[in-house]
């Protein structure tokens, strides 16, 4: 199916404002650059320009940063051991989805930036890998992309698709741009029948979407990690341990505040810290030796002392080892107005977790944890501080709120066998 004359019009407006907004997207890799020298790295792949070969025939998957990427983790394991013969191309945006990529897969697959969505460099990605199928999760859409893989009659699966209330109200002023976007789609699996029915307002066609559910949930706990956590208890001595997750600017001196009220009641209590983004590994560090804290730091001193009063994991790809190892996490990105983060890794390991009330990213998971008392809500550093009391007063009712999670999580895994079918389907059509 070709493109109308009013797509093409739509389209050709978009890629006209996209060349004329390049130089704000290169001074913004030039502000990332600042604090993250990553982004100063490889940008001839932002522009489709390689130095290594191309891929015939390959499968590609595009996750655009570090969650994308996590989520994608039990796909691209399944995909490996189904398709051995099959190439793997994995494309993301930022350094640290790149950074996660290799830490997870190494050479085993090929990885690259994805370019702009010029159509010139759109044309020569295509070029360079040739895919057999795309994988896109979640929620990218990118008009010239999708168009050139279209008319290459190369189909696309929006895979773990997820579409918030926010992003839904931030696409309408370009709907008419999206709707001819996704009508190059195969098919949207749909984490939740919430997720479709707001891509079918969007504009992707009722047989076009499923509910296949979320891949995240399917996500694998790395055998030996409880035991890994155990022992490093041992080490610890015995005292309360949480952990902050994934916190971001305007959160930070909750954590400290909170933490500070923790130590009132349990003086030898543990605060692991893991900042989102590197950037703020830092910020994290000053702000627990301005507290006047006993402070370690992954990098620098490997793990906590038993005088260790904060440990900031300025770290990537570990979080899940140390969420293992506390009692009770609180996972940022909720307290300011982000939409939080996943849950999924504290639940599946039995940690309880608390969340501020910015959770639209992730409602159907919070509000499934919610419903079972494996996550509870706070408002600021003070409610954060009560809320962690409780639980570290509590052992008992720690314990059943974590199994309780534990369980709901083992009940919602099969989305990576129907993502799986539908994989299948298309391979076997371009076969």
């Amino acid at each position: 199916m070709h493109e109308t004359p009013g797509q093409r019009l739509l389209r050709g407006l978009y890629s006209l404002v996209s060349r004329i907004a390049l130089p704000f997207s290169l001074y913004y890799l030039i502000w990332r650059g600042l604090r993250q020298r990553e982004y100063f790295d490889r940008w001839s792949e932002r522009f489709a320009f390689y130095r290594s070969g191309g891929l015939a025939d390959c499968v590609w998957l595009h996750a655009v940063s570090v969650g994308e990427v996590n989520a994608a983790a039990p796909l691209v394991a399944a995909l490996r051991q189904r398709y051995p013969d099959i190439a793997l191309l994995i494309t993301t945006t930022t350094p640290t989805g790149s950074a996660r990529a290799q830490a997870l897969w190494g050479e085993s697959v090929r990885h690259v930036y994805l370019p702009y969505d010029l159509p010139g460099a759109v044309r020569h990605f295509l070029e360079h890998f040739h895919p057999r199928l795309a994988l896109v999760m979640e929620t990218e859409i990118w008009p010239n992309l999708f168009a050139e893989l279209r008319r290459r009659d190369i189909p696309i699966i929006i895979a773990n698709a997820r579409l918030s209330e926010r992003s839904l109200r931030g696409y309408r002023p370009f709907r008419a741009l999206v709707r001819s976007s996704l009508v190059a789609v195969a098919t949207i699996a749909a984490q939740s029948e919430a997720d479709a029915a707001r891509y079918r307002q969007l504009g992707g066609s009722g047989a076009s979407v499923q509910m296949t559910g979320n891949l995240k949930y399917d996500f694998p706990v790395p055998t030996g990690i409880v035991e890994q956590a155990q022992q490093w208890r041992q080490q610890w001595g015995e005292r309360p341990v949480w952990i902050a997750a994934s916190t971001h600017p305007g959160e930070e001196e909750a954590v400290i505040a909170a933490h500070l009220q923790v130590l009132a009641a349990h003086p030898q209590a543990l605060l692991l810290w893991a900042p989102r983004h590197p950037e703020r590994f830092a910020a994290a560090i000053a702000a627990g030796e301005r507290a006047k804290l006993p402070l370690r730091s992954r990098r620098a001193d490997t793990l906590p002392g038993t005088d260790t009063s904060v440990f900031v994991i300025d770290t990537l790809g570990e979080l899940m080892s140390f969420y293992a190892a506390a009692d009770v996490a609180f996972v940022g990105g909720s307290l300011e107005d982000i939409g939080g983060h996943n849950l999924l890794e504290p639940a599946a390991l039995g940690v309880p977790a608390l969340v501020g009330p910015h959770t639209h990213n992730f409602a159907e998971i919070t509000a499934l944890l919610v419903e079972v008392g494996a996550v509870r809500r706070v408002s600021d550093q003070d409610s954060l501080a009560q809320a962690l009391l409780r639980w570290l007063d509590d052992p008992a009712d720690r314990r059943r709120c974590g199994e309780a999670g534990r369980t709901r999580i083992a009940k919602e895994r099969g989305a990576l066998a129907r993502t799986l079918a539908l994989i299948e389907t298309c391979l076997k059509d371009r076969s």
